[in-house]
């Protein structure tokens, strides 16, 4: 048995035919929707990055413990226990993310793992010359243009060189058994560089969208910012094109697992904001993401309604390679939804550490914000990073050895408060929001039902409750910690 992973990084639904896009162009999304089950309620759970990387290894939420950080030591990674056990795990990723401080412990869970270089603002090509910048929207930096001038240079983009090492991968091992390969890209990530950059309409140089509202001086340039984006997401349908030729040259259909995922989606402009993790709501162009399985066991193809996350996956893996499923994963193998529409769960949380926490059953959702102060708020953590610097000594001063949580395996903790140095707001605008995204996918109109929103704040609460989420994190959302009896 083998089975293939091709990740994407900040993969929007919207703009893939099989979601009913009418204006790009992704042919080969649209022949891998044919040879696969598509999921239409796929939903994040820890956003953003990193913090995804760590469900897809753990299978279990980890937006309530601590920010964006390497995976702990007291962590179950899947694809450990798959080289543990006679399965070789193999990455191959352009992410750079996993080389920083904040994503250090990631890959050498993996058997072998292999990184392609110069993705955003990698360090890379050396950084030294002043260099000129043209008339620009958003974001700029000198090593993301570095890096750009080499990788034209050598006229292979890092998505490309990824698949490439990817279809070796498969070249060389397609006869032998019990492996996994993951094929992980950063694209279509910011910023939009692409082949098809040449072709971009005149006007300011608009690729790379600050972390915020879209501003007036923005706005006439939205549109050629999304084709900046469709520029990416056609090398990136190429990508899985060459994927499935080699899934039908060697007959991989018969025994092999494929799966196409994202960590997370990403706004173009949609709701008046740009990205991801900010102080926008968590819209469904972020949270609910494209998800495509193929189980050689069952070879269902079609469309699940099903309501399944990324937590979902790791335990998903495990069950195909017939290994145990540790107890800590609270995510659900989905072999039988996949075979028999059977469902997993009825609500799922999601959010990111510090901010919102949001809930949803697939029909509604709802975000519930924190109270204004936003504290108390601590970070619980063996390996005290950030995402490019360790924990400062100011941070580390007051550190508080506590007892374990149910999936720590006993180890006591850091309990490090946070003080605004991370990802997280000391002050926030944000507000508790419902939407039905059934008659309203495009949330375009809060709803006041006070019936559901209490329903949805007691699944909050209880799926906290088998997070085992820290007492303050009831105190900062302003929610009651159910008793125990």
């Amino acid at each position: 048995m083998k089975a293939i992973m091709v990740m994407y990084d900040s993969l929007n639904r919207h703009y893939l035919s099989p979601y009913n896009s009418n204006w790009t162009h992704t042919p080969n999304f649209s022949r891998l929707a044919k040879n696969s089950m598509v999921f239409d309620k796929s939903y994040v759970g820890s956003l953003p990055c990193m913090p995804a990387r760590r469900e897809l290894h753990t299978g279990r939420y980890n937006f309530l413990h601590r920010s964006w950080g390497p995976l702990e030591p007291f962590d179950d990674s899947c694809f450990e226990i798959m080289k543990h056990n006679g399965i070789h795990s193999h990455l191959i990723s352009d992410h750079y993310h996993y080389w920083e401080d904040g994503g250090c412990t990631y890959h050498n869970r993996y058997a072998s793992w292999e990184i392609v270089r110069g993705q955003e603002g990698d360090h890379w090509e050396p950084d030294i010359k002043t260099q000129e910048f043209p008339p620009h929207l958003g974001q700029i930096m000198s090593q993301d243009r570095a890096n750009r001038e080499k990788i034209l240079q050598q006229d292979k983009f890092p998505i490309e060189k990824t698949f490439d090492l990817g279809l070796e991968f498969i070249e060389k091992f397609h006869e032998e058994d019990n492996w996994f390969l993951q094929i992980e890209t950063f694209d279509p990530h910011e910023p939009f560089f692409h082949r098809r950059q040449k072709e971009k309409k005149a006007g300011p140089e608009f690729d790379w969208p600050n972390y915020a509202q879209v501003t007036d001086e923005e706005r006439p340039w939205m549109e050629n910012l999304r084709e900046e984006y469709s520029g990416l997401l056609d090398m990136c349908d190429v990508g899985i094109g060459r994927v499935l030729d080699m899934m039908d040259k060697y007959h991989l259909w018969e025994d092999t697992l494929l799966i196409i995922n994202t960590d997370h989606g990403y706004l173009l402009g949609e709701h008046d904001w740009w990205a991801k993790a900010n102080d926008a709501n968590f819209y469904e162009e972020v949270s609910h993401t494209p998800l495509f399985i193929y189980d050689p066991r069952s070879k269902k193809t079609g469309r699940s309604r099903q309501l399944v996350q990324t937590i979902d996956l790791a335990p998903t893996l495990l069950d195909y390679f017939n290994l145990p499923i540790p107890q800590d994963m609270q995510g659900k193998a989905l072999k039988e939804t996949i075979s028999s529409d059977t469902p997993v769960r009825e609500t799922a949380l999601f959010g990111v550490y510090g901010a919102q926490v949001s809930c949803t059953d697939g029909t509604w959702v709802y975000t519930h914000a924190p109270i204004q102060a936003n504290r108390p708020l601590n970070h619980y953590t063996l390996m005290p990073t950030h995402m490019r610097h360790p924990f400062t000594p100011q941070e580390l001063q007051q550190v508080e050895m506590v007892e374990s949580f149910s999936f720590t395996k006993g180890c006591r903790l850091m309990k490090i408060a946070d003080i605004g140095l991370g990802m997280v707001p000391l002050e926030h605008n944000w507000q508790s929001v419902l939407f039905n995204v059934t008659d309203d996918p495009r949330q375009a109109t809060p709803q006041h039902n006070p019936a559901v929103i209490e329903r949805l704040k007691k699944e909050i609460v209880r799926m906290m409750a088998e997070n085992d989420a820290p007492e303050e994190q009831y105190q900062r959302l302003g929610l009651e910690k159910p008793t125990q009896g």
